[in-house]
């Protein structure tokens, strides 16, 4: 197509992509910013590249923030539709959804939309190289979606408090896999952890002190026996099999997970947002 069938930082596709979410929050009401950084894509010829972040506020308390974000570029052989505008549309739609129902939250909610994850996580390692030490303990927790509707996927949450996988996140993680596993439990739905050892953009956030979790579906690990019994599908075949690949398109997509990942989001969102706090 015209974008070149990718939505890369520093792209047309990108570009297109950020106005399309721009429009939608504006829609909503809120009144997004673009937070620009630049970044040296590797590869065959060192380029550089200008890029930016998306981020748009609720009301609340400053003092209390929580981060709800996702990455908004995808790699350059394909258009990253499970990786990841899948998690730009839980994060959109909890950002819809808020003003919709009309919540005032206590607390802030900043939805973020990260530039630069595929080429190094640079977007979101920007963002809080640019808080000042008082922001940084502002930052209630940075919640993080990064695929969530893969085809042949799970439900996953990282472990926050490392007791399965050895890699626990600052003081306060073990809340927000908490509260995550909180809303499957109270639908039914299983759940599993996931390692909280980098790789997305709570990344800058944990090395950062501040609290961090959130959701993964799968990328290229092969379903277990065990997890086709929980969640269905193929047992010894990728979770995502188009993942950075051309064919991560609309239909490489579980539309049921992602509404059941987009729910776990909104109601962890809410429960930062609606928090009493000293």
């Amino acid at each position: 197509d015209a974008n070149d069938g990718n939505r890369a930082s520093g792209t047309s596709g990108y570009e297109e992509s950020a106005r399309y979410v721009e429009e939608q929050l504006r829609a909503a009401g809120y009144s997004p910013v673009r937070q620009t950084f630049s970044f040296e894509r590797e590869g065959r010829r060192r380029q550089q590249v200008e890029s930016f972040n998306i981020l748009a506020d609720t009301g609340g308390s400053a003092g209390h923030t929580v981060v709800v974000g996702a990455h908004l570029d995808s790699v350059r052989e394909g258009p990253g539709i499970n990786d990841n505008a899948s998690g730009v549309a839980a994060v959109l739609e909890t950002a819809r959804w808020m003003k919709e129902a009309g919540i005032a939250p206590a607390n802030r909610v900043r939805f973020a939309f990260w530039g630069g994850e595929e080429d190094g996580l640079y977007g979101s390692q920007h963002y809080v190289d640019e808080l000042s030490a008082a922001e940084k303990g502002q930052t209630t927790a940075n919640l993080n979606v990064d695929m969530a509707a893969s085809p042949n996927g799970v439900r996953s949450v990282h472990d926050g408090d490392g007791t399965d996988f050895g890699h626990a996140g600052p003081d306060g993680s073990k809340a927000v896999e908490d509260i995550l596993f909180r809303f499957f439990e109270e639908n039914s739905l299983p759940a599993e952890t996931t390692p909280f050892d980098g790789g997305s953009d709570y990344d800058a956030f944990l090395s950062a002190g501040i609290p961090g979790g959130g959701l993964f579906t799968g990328d290229e690990k092969r379903k277990t026996q065990a997890q086709v019994q929980a969640y269905g599908g193929a047992a010894g075949k990728d979770l995502d099999p188009c993942y950075h690949e051309a064919c991560d398109t609309i239909a490489n997509t579980n539309p049921d997970l992602l509404q059941e990942m987009s729910g776990a989001l909104a109601y962890a969102t809410i429960a930062y947002a609606m928090a009493k706090t000293g």
